[in-house]
């Protein structure tokens, strides 16, 4: 399945018509539609990213993501984690130890998050 397709199979999916989702999401519908039936590649790289942050899709691989996940949060854990899989394991063990003291450091703990 292309990209395209996986689109207009999620766009039709949560909404009624991929006109109004081109509506709500302020795209002309021709310009919808030609990209959905001739390839997404010649879109704008940010109109790409508003469609599939708005249908809740990795624009990556066009995966769907959790619901309620910000998507750039779940950009920057994959890039977190792709960096943790090309340590070896003394690399990964160091980098757990650094990151279980600075939560323990409240000037750089996220808001809102305790101690476990």
């Amino acid at each position: 399945m292309t990209k395209a397709e996986i689109l207009k199979k999620e766009i039709l999916r949560q909404y009624r018509s991929v006109r109004q989702f081109a509506l709500e999401m302020n795209i002309p519908y021709s310009t919808l539609v030609t990209a959905l039936e001739r390839g997404i590649e010649g879109m704008a790289y940010g109109t790409v990213i508003r469609i599939c942050d708005k249908l809740s899709l990795n624009p990556v691989d066009f995966s769907s993501l959790e619901k309620d996940t910000i998507l750039s949060e779940q950009l920057l854990e994959n890039r977190v984690m792709q960096y943790y899989i090309r340590l070896n394991q003394e690399g990964r063990d160091k980098i757990l130890e650094l990151m279980d003291d600075f939560v323990q450091i409240d000037k750089y703990r996220a808001r809102g998050k305790k101690n476990k």
